[in-house]
């Protein structure tokens, strides 16, 4: 008698070939950008270490100091202008990512001959005004169309592991120049520039359209959960030696790299895997037709990322990068792009000076402060999966966006005004906060930039995908450099001042998505009555 398998085993046997592997480059793209922001989050915690309120702190005994008030300080954030320094910090590494974003867009499209050159000649003039060596092959977008997805991130985080931990061997090495800091910073924002459109044009190259928006919301959770392990592992060490909080994280993702190099998987056709199917095979009916392309094709759309048809033709497969003015030409391009500039700006501004508001207004020291803001990036996981989930089950990404950006203003206008009354105050008002302001974030920068780089008017264009999410991101990096800039420069007008400038952001972003929200709401419209059995004539 045959006896039957261990339910375990069923289970394991349950799953095809393809879901295996799928499930397992999910699980390692994710642990790939849990440890890029892992990085990216100490500087946010150490701020409140660098400049304290020496008055509450015990001062030994042994030691002398003439000036009381900045003892316990580190130099040079131990000056008035304590936050404007912050500022130039935070900047030196989203201006360099921002423009390492957009310079990889570049790339794709020049070709890499004319980028090399002019990235040497870029190297040269960091050079000369920085006084530092750079290895003038470092750049993330020269090779980021042409190089395997595998060396590409490996190298990126591996870099990005070395500058991290430079950045920490201050401490120990009693550097107290503002220009070893800030360099430190932009040489860390170019590596990290490997990150986010390698992983997402891995993701896309292995799922289809199906439940984009909920398993990119999952997905994308890694954000959050790197800024959440990121700062317990910083606080950790702030108020020891803050030197570690900045080596641990960057020791996490240089051996991240490593694991990069030995198992990721680009594409499924690589190792005999069944590609994803982006576009269904039925024709929707009420499309409008727009040529988006280089020659004289037409495709049917609804909206900007509505699953259209084409004829029943073969799609010729494209190896070439995609022009700039072809991504652009893809609907919806340019409003999300412009939206996520806005959204991102509120998003990394929280990111980068929550813990020392914390810190300020609610006067609890580094490590408590860092603590509680964890909370954020809870909300932010919860957000992010309700807005995949609330796009998938209606099919409008641009009004989900929308709905949460509007709702998120009048609860940033609250937060500030009571959310540090009590403890549950703050802990529901951040769980909250965060969920809006992250969840239209995640999902522009997962399911809707997936949804546009494999869009049909693409016409199979292997390529696409990677350089529409470098223009989207790109332009969103340029509110994340500007977000924390202008923080550092109003707070020290007041807090409120800060939070007017986040709520405007969000109205804005709000702002830009107006024409795709109202094509949505024509488009749910027309459905209602045939769903009803009448048929427009």
């Amino acid at each position: 008698m045959k006896t039957p398998l261990a339910p375990g085993i069923r289970l394991l046997t349950s799953f095809s070939r393809d879901s295996w592997y799928r499930g397992f480059i999910l699980t390692l793209t994710f642990l790939f950008y849990t440890a890029y922001h892992l990085s990216r989050k100490p500087i946010s915690i150490v701020k409140s270490e660098l400049h304290r309120n020496c008055s509450l702190v015990i001062r030994p005994a042994d030691l002398n100091f003439t000036n009381n008030a900045t003892w316990c300080d580190w130099a040079p954030f131990d000056q008035n202008n304590y936050q404007t320094l912050f500022g130039v910090l935070d900047n030196s590494f989203l201006v360099a990512y921002a423009i390492g974003m957009f310079f990889r867009l570049v790339c794709a499209i020049a070709g890499r001959h004319l980028c090399v050159c002019v990235w040497v000649c870029v190297c040269v003039c960091v050079f000369v005004l920085c006084r530092v060596p750079i290895i003038s092959r470092v750049n993330s977008g020269i090779f980021g169309e042409r190089v395997p997805l595998r060396y590409y991130l490996s190298f990126g985080m591996l870099m990005s592991g070395v500058f991290t931990c430079l950045f920490g061997l201050g401490f120990y090495l009693n550097i107290h120049s503002l220009w070893y800091y800030s360099v430190i910073q932009v040489l860390n924002g170019l590596m990290q520039t490997t990150g986010w459109p390698a992983v997402v044009a891995c993701i896309g190259n292995w799922f289809g359209k199906g439940k984009r928006g909920f398993i990119m919301g999952v997905w994308n959770s890694h954000t959050s959960v790197g800024n959440i392990l990121g700062s317990l592992i910083a606080g950790a060490f702030v108020s020891s030696a803050w030197g570690l909080s900045f080596i641990v994280p960057g020791l996490i993702i240089a051996s991240t790299g490593i694991l990069c190099f030995f198992f990721l998987v680009e594409k499924p056709e690589h190792i005999n895997c069944t590609p994803p199917q982006h576009h269904s095979e039925k024709e929707s009916d009420g499309d409008e037709t727009e040529s988006v392309t280089n020659n004289s094709s037409h495709v049917d759309r609804v909206a900007y990322g509505s699953i259209s048809a084409e004829p029943a033709e073969a799609v010729e497969q494209h190896t070439e990068a995609i022009s700039f003015s072809g991504a652009l030409s893809i609907p919806g391009v340019v409003e999300f792009s412009l939206c996520l500039l806005f959204a991102k700006l509120v998003s990394y501004t929280f990111l980068y000076w929550l813990p020392l508001y914390i810190s300020n207004v609610a006067h609890f020291d580094a490590k408590a402060a860092g603590d509680m803001s964890t909370l954020f990036d809870v909300g932010g996981i919860v957000g992010g999966i309700t807005a995949g989930l609330v796009s998938d089950y209606t099919g409008g990404r641009a009004t989900t966006c929308c709905v949460m950006l509007l709702t998120a203003a009048p609860m940033l206008f609250l937060y500030n005004y009571i959310g540090q009354r009590s403890l549950a105050t703050t802990v529901g008002m951040l769980l909250l906060c965060g969920g809006l302001v992250n969840g239209p974030y995640a999902l522009i920068t997962t399911a809707v930039s997936a949804d546009l780089g494999t869009h049909e008017s693409l016409r199979g264009n292997s390529r696409a995908l990677s350089t529409v999410t470098a223009i989207i991101d790109g332009t969103g990096s340029v509110g994340a450099a500007v977000g924390p800039l202008l923080a550092g420069l109003i707070s020290p007008t007041g807090w409120n001042h800060v939070f007017y400038m986040l709520i405007t952001s969000d109205l804005l972003a709000c702002l830009f998505l107006s024409r795709l929200v109202y094509k949505e709401a024509l488009g749910w419209c027309r459905r209602v009555p045939r769903a009803r059995g009448f048929k427009e004539i």
